[in-house]
């Protein structure tokens, strides 16, 4: 018999999930877990060291760390004296991308270090690394110039920059760690959107971008770093062996031109 012809399966039922793409349906008498799969939207991306062919359907841009802290006057960065300006690389090449994204209907992940006002869930060798000397002013501290709060979450410093808008349907994401998948709920995100495939931006390359990047390798998502969408105040080498590293061993390379390409030439 065909399954259209039970009538529990042609009524819609209450929906039970955040997203179509993994959302069950259910009724008194029948739990629907047959999610329809939305028809594949096929683009091929220009990247290296090979090109990508990717469901469209399956994929999202995940944005890292686009915070005051790091990319504006008056944050941490600049408080300690690095180089903030470096980080405001991709502000430009995401402003130019992002609309191209949102009108293909690829969801916007914004992953920012955002931590609980009582420190709470950090050990010592994470506040470590924001105080090194044990002297100064670290995580959850408030900064001179203004009084917020380092990296801490719902302040001006772990804000995103005001160049970049963060749009009702985006998806939002606190971290604690250097990857934005430890202690969160990023994996658990992507895979009810139905994810296959990770597109990368943000800041710093070599740091919290080039670990959540190979963390999401380990998980068994295809990965891609967007290069002109990324930066870091590190040397130069950094960048140079993050890149290498991401093609030889956790995924691909691409820009934010080949990228808008890839999903332009799909919808043509």
């Amino acid at each position: 018999m065909n399954d259209n012809s039970n009538p529990d399966l042609a009524t819609p039922g209450g929906a039970l999930g955040a997203f179509a793409q993994t959302r069950w349906r259910a009724t008194e008498t029948l739990v629907d877990m047959a999610a329809p799969t939305p028809a594949p939207r096929i683009a091929i991306l220009d990247s290296e060291p090979q090109n990508v062919r990717f469901d469209i359907e399956k994929s999202a841009l995940v944005i890292i760390d686009m915070q005051n802290d790091f990319c504006t006057k008056g944050g941490w960065v600049d408080h300690i004296g690095g180089d903030y300006s470096a980080d405001r690389a991709p502000i430009a090449p995401l402003q130019r991308l992002l609309p191209v994204v949102r009108e293909s209907g690829v969801p916007v992940i914004w992953v920012n270090w955002g931590n609980r006002p009582d420190l709470a869930n950090m050990p010592p060798n994470q506040i470590h690394l924001y105080k090194p000397t044990g002297t100064g002013i670290g995580l959850g501290e408030p900064l001179p110039e203004h009084g917020a709060r380092v990296l801490e979450k719902d302040s001006w410093a772990a804000a995103v920059v005001d160049e970049l808008k963060i749009e009702q349907q985006d998806i939002c994401v606190d971290k604690y760690r250097i990857s934005g998948f430890w202690d969160t709920p990023l994996d658990s995100i992507l895979r009810n959107l139905g994810t296959r495939t990770v597109f990368f931006a943000g800041v710093n390359t070599d740091q919290c971008v080039m670990h959540t990047l190979t963390d999401a390798n380990f998980l068994g998502y295809g990965c891609v770093m967007l290069t002109d969408c990324c930066a870091t105040s590190s040397p130069a080498f950094c960048t140079e062996a993050s890149i290498w590293n991401v093609k030889k061993c956790y995924g691909f390379v691409a820009d934010s031109p080949q990228f808008a390409a890839a999903l332009k030439g799909a919808a043509a």
